[in-house]
């Protein structure tokens, strides 16, 4: 249609070429957009629909609160909208660009200082992340601040992903590394307090987010041309996610070690915002929200700037368009965040609190499942993994069997996270040591392609909506539960969200591996 339109357009003398130009290319922005938006609608309506239908049943929300929510709603959907409308046409065009730029190089070296360098200014900017270290910050009073907590996270990223890019360079088996890091991390868990070890796999899951993602997986494209074995195969496109979100793990487990910061607890912070009118909270916290957008995206625009002047050198017009994609990612960022912060998940803490309330856990344990249910089918980005699994395994794995088993998995891990706050005998790491336990083992008997796969599909599992509600619904559920505490029994929900898919789709991976095996022994029979 647009060829048909631009020969149209050029018979009419009224016409340039370059308002033809522009008005294509307008019209092809409108339409990424618009599917932008769609994406974050079916993402953020599930839970918008589940709020109504407990309002209006077992937990009624203030008038003022659901209004907010309903505002705040809405900016969400804008901003994580923009922000991924940017992420497409300025930040995952520029990953390419430095990706290709580092393979011109040729030097190992020069991939050690430019990933330390892109991982800590990456995850820095990563929304998601942004998201839990201001929550941590307020349920400690300050006592680990969100600035800390992101520094610490952004060193340990920017560490693993220079060891994933060498991975990458160097062909080493996904499998073995992975076996090393979570033996790692599992031996130093001994030595860290509940809250903290919470706090350090949940800092895993909130890193691999939607704008770390695309970045990472850009670059790594341009860096596979100096792998030092030049057969190529399609698992090497998998699993530099999950080594880079191990790097938030260690460094929280680390800080925590060498901190000696013993018996934190924490609470649901009393909010001080002004609330004589329904929108003040977001007018008050759209300056704070604005201000720390900036910081977080500043270092990148310098550092296109710089490969720019030096390296890239780039036209007039695709430098203007990675610039407008750094703009556009940093209106989205600043509306994402006030939306989420002034009126999101304010009511996931009430009603995750109204409904421990009631003194029934079974309607709890039940709400939480069926929100993790709900979350992980509209989460954007499983459907493209769940397309690509199809493909992949040349139909053996119909996307159904996929997303079904994914929905289940994530529905149990908040179902079970509930249970844990409840029953203060469960500990975080009854969960997880065994679950990473099986992870690793299943990684020795499944094709190498699902070991990346499942591994990096803990990253997409854990989204926004998990970074936010269900994470604000977790600490709902803790402040209303006697003898809970809300930092070191409510976080550690992400943890279990990403923990899940490594399971589930590994277990599938070893469904395909044998059914390929009977398939061969019938040809050759």
């Amino acid at each position: 249609m647009i060829p048909v339109f631009c020969a149209i357009l050029e018979s009419d003398n009224s016409f340039t070429h370059y308002n033809i130009h522009n008005k294509v290319r307008e019209w092809s922005y409108l339409r990424v957009l618009f599917e932008k938006v769609k994406e974050v609608f079916f993402a953020v309506a599930p839970i918008t629909v589940i709020v109504l239908i407990l309002h209006f049943t077992i937990t009624p929300l203030p008038f003022d609160m659901l209004i907010r929510f309903l505002f705040g709603s809405f900016l969400v959907i804008l901003g994580l909208s923009i922000f991924l409308f940017g992420i497409d046409i300025g930040v995952t065009p520029l990953g390419r660009h430095i990706g290709s730029s580092l393979s011109h190089f040729n030097r190992v070296w020069i991939i050690v200082i430019a990933g330390l360098i892109l991982g800590f200014f990456i995850s820095i900017a990563e929304p998601d992340l942004q998201i839990l270290a201001l929550q941590v910050a307020a349920v400690t009073d300050n006592a680990i601040t969100s600035a800390a907590l992101l520094v610490i996270v952004s060193l340990g990223i920017a560490v693993m992903l220079v060891v994933g890019l060498l991975r990458i360079v160097y062909n080493f088996p996904l499998n073995r590394l992975l076996f090393l890091i979570y033996g790692i991390i599992l031996l130093l868990a001994i030595f860290v307090p509940g809250e903290f070890l919470a706090i350090s796999f949940d800092s895993s899951g909130a890193t691999t987010g939607a704008l770390a993602v695309p970045f990472v997986l850009a670059i790594s494209a341009g860096v596979s041309v100096l792998k030092r074995d030049s057969r190529s195969s399609e698992e090497d496109s998998f699993g530099l996610v999950a080594v880079t979100s191990t790097g938030a793990t260690l460094s929280v487990i680390l800080m925590s070690i060498i901190s000696n910061l013993d018996g934190l607890t924490g609470d649901l912070p009393i909010s001080t915002l002004d609330d004589s009118w329904i929108l003040a909270p977001f007018v008050d916290t759209l300056p704070a929200m604005a201000l720390e957008s900036c910081i977080a995206l500043l270092p990148m625009v310098i550092i296109y700037l710089i490969f720019q002047t030096f390296i890239f050198k780039l036209n007039k017009k695709p430098f203007k368009k990675i610039l407008k994609g750094l703009s556009y990612t940093l209106i989205g960022l600043i509306l994402f965040l006030t939306g989420v912060n002034a009126g999101f998940m304010r009511v996931g803490s009430h009603i995750g609190y109204e409904l421990s309330a009631l003194d029934n856990r079974y309607i709890t344990i039940i709400v939480g499942f069926v929100i993790g249910l709900v979350t992980i089918l509209a989460e954007p980005a499983v459907h493209v993994l769940t397309d690509q699994i199809e493909t992949v395994t040349s139909g053996y794995l119909k996307r159904k069997v996929v997303l079904t088993a994914l929905a289940l998995g994530v529905g149990l891990a908040v179902a079970l996270s509930v249970l844990r706050i409840q029953m203060a005998q469960i500990q975080l790491w009854h969960y997880l040591l065994p679950g990473y336990l099986i992870s690793i083992g299943l990684s020795f008997m499944v094709p190498k392609l699902f070991v990346g796969i499942a591994f990096d599909s803990g990253g997409v599992a854990s989204g926004p909506m998990t970074a936010t509600f269900i994470l604000a619904f977790a600490q709902g559920v803790a402040e209303a539960t006697p003898g809970a505490d809300v930092l070191r029994d409510a976080f550690g929900m992400i943890a279990l969200v990403a923990m899940t898919p490594i399971i589930t789709l590994q277990i599938l991976g070893l469904i395909v591996k044998i059914k390929t095996h009977k398939k061969k022994v019938r040809k050759n029979a």
